[in-house]
């Protein structure tokens, strides 16, 4: 698939929807999430939403992985039917995550866990997300959840006090917008050095002029050559990640 040649929003459109919603429970509460199956024996990806919640793009973004021949789980970390729309409700959602992070953590175990009950390879699969999904991925790297890589696109970088990198299991690949005024080049260099101090295994790459949230197709933040490139990092990230 040549990325070069097509605008990233014009493919993104161009992708049928194969996949089905799936209400999963979490420690007592429903969420529903997303399945996309192309095979039995297909690598996963855990592809976690920003602060929208799961909606038509990550389900797009999906279809995209699934043309690749991934299998997707996209998860649910807010719950059922909750897909907010104003800014404060999702600062709500999202800083309820924030604080607390047992929770959080036990919803990206949860997801993955379920995704591994409807056939998907927990044991090659790849967790990526956007924005408050790349913070997400994050907590659970530094949970030591078991997988073959974790992806962030302009994500949260900064590490909660008392947490670190020691028990990380996998590489790590940091996508980031030079221009993101949300999450300051301060942070994606202080994460450089935890992570190379952690011995961690890592990638990390910026795109000049790319803001905060530069992947979300028709907003005006969007920046197509960053997309573009950030797509292929984390396409050839998968490919060397999993078997």
């Amino acid at each position: 698939m040549k990325m070069v040649l097509v605008g990233m929003s014009a493919l993104l459109s161009s992708f049928a929807l194969a996949g089905e919603d799936k209400i999963y429970n979490v420690n007592g509460s429903d969420y529903e999430g997303y399945w996309a199956k192309v095979s039995d024996n297909a690598p996963l990806v855990l592809l976690i939403h920003d602060w929208d919640g799961l909606t038509e793009y990550e389900k797009k973004r999906a279809a995209m992985l699934n043309d690749l021949g991934y299998n997707v789980f996209a998860a649910d970390l807010f719950g059922k039917d909750i897909r907010p729309t104003e800014v404060k409700d999702k600062k709500q959602h999202t800083g309820e995550l924030y604080k607390d992070r047992e929770k959080l953590r036990a919803l990206m175990q949860g997801s993955l866990d379920y995704a591994a009950s409807l056939g998907g390879n927990a044991d090659n699969a790849v967790v990526m997300g956007y924005c408050f999904g790349g913070a997400a991925v994050l907590e659970s790297a530094r949970a030591g959840m078991n997988a073959k890589g974790f992806v962030t696109f302009h994500g949260g970088l900064s590490t909660p006090d008392g947490q670190s990198y020691a028990m990380t299991k996998a590489p790590i690949l940091v996508l980031h917008g030079t221009a993101d005024t949300a999450i300051p080049m301060a942070q994606f260099a202080a994460l450089a050095e935890e992570l190379e101090q952690s011995n961690v295994k890592h990638e990390m790459i910026t795109y000049s002029g790319a803001p905060h949230a530069f992947t979300v197709f028709g907003s005006p933040r969007y920046r197509q050559d960053a997309d573009t490139k950030s797509w292929s990092g984390f396409t050839n990230f998968l490919a060397l990640q999993t078997k």
